[in-house]
């Protein structure tokens, strides 16, 4: 079966965003992968980070604040993205807490991570085995 070639200029496009098939696979929530797509959206495609703020990304998917910073928690846990917080500075001069800035992770290294945890888990499993029958005989 011949592979398809993906449109001529697709890493230019502006009006399309590209979202890897892999994402499907993982058992993630319909919210998460809506709040993970819109990330991804609005990523810059060079650095892959953004800083919409949880309120637009709420608004945006009519989603509750709590909901979107759900969401964010699970995929930050999950190895999706990397999350950072930011400081403004006020007109007057005072401190307070600007938007999460995001780093999406690119989806290779996130099955890596994926599959390194699931071999770290069998291998427990199995010395925990071991242990079980050594101690039982």
């Amino acid at each position: 079966m011949r592979r398809a070639k993906p449109p001529v200029g697709w890493e230019r496009a502006k009006n399309c965003f590209p979202v890897p098939n892999e994402l499907l696979d993982f058992d993630l929530p319909a919210s998460a992968v809506a709040v993970y797509l819109y990330l991804l959206r609005n990523a810059d495609r060079k650095t892959n980070q953004c800083h919409p703020s949880e309120g637009t990304i709420a608004k945006r998917l009519h989603l509750s604040r709590n909901t979107v910073a759900k969401h964010v928690h699970l995929l930050e846990e999950r190895g999706f993205i990397v999350t950072e917080h930011t400081k403004i500075i006020t007109k007057n001069g005072m401190k307070k807490n600007g938007n999460l800035f995001y780093t999406i992770i690119p989806m290779q290294e996130v099955m890596e991570q994926q599959f390194h945890a699931l071999e770290r888990t069998t291998e427990r499993r199995k010395v925990q085995a071991k242990l079980a029958e050594q101690l039982g005989a």
